[in-house]
């Protein structure tokens, strides 16, 4: 295993993915790619300066931020086991499987967020990557979910 995709959403269970992920790379010898998707979001998730904004200045704007994000994750593991981070706009679930492909990742690890009655009907992003990507998926549960 050389490159591991870890799709990381800015929750408070992101941070037992990365640590899921870090162990993996570290007794694998492989390199950590953080990824971020940004897509449009609801109203009520919009950052409170959205609305003096450009529609275009919007999506600057979360992919900055995105970013940042990514930036403050990597932070947190070892710089050796960081390849670098990614953000690409777009649905979830697809955007993850493409940053895999063009990274030449080996492997997926992201969390399995999303437990409410929508999630269950039109199924979460982990599942959809998992039914849909090209390579291996590891989905890391929540701890209140092991139990």
């Amino acid at each position: 295993m050389k490159r591991i995709l870890v799709g990381l959403d800015g929750s408070q269970r992101e941070q037992g993915v990365l640590d899921a992920a870090a162990d993996l790379a570290e007794k694998t010898g492989a390199k950590l790619v953080l990824f971020r998707s940004v897509g449009l979001p609801h109203e009520h998730d919009l950052p409170a300066d959205a609305y003096a904004m450009a529609p275009a200045e919007i999506m600057k704007t979360l992919e900055e931020r995105a970013r940042s994000g990514l930036e403050k994750a990597a932070a947190g593991v070892p710089p050796a086991l960081v390849a670098g981070t990614r953000v690409i706009v777009g649905i979830p679930w697809q955007a993850i499987e493409r940053a895999a492909k063009e990274e030449n990742c080996d492997l997926i690890v992201i969390g399995s967020h999303g437990y409410d009655t929508f999630d269950k009907l039109i199924g979460t992003t982990a599942a959809k990557v998992v039914n849909h990507a090209d390579i291996s998926v590891l989905v890391v549960r929540a701890p209140e979910r092991l139990t």
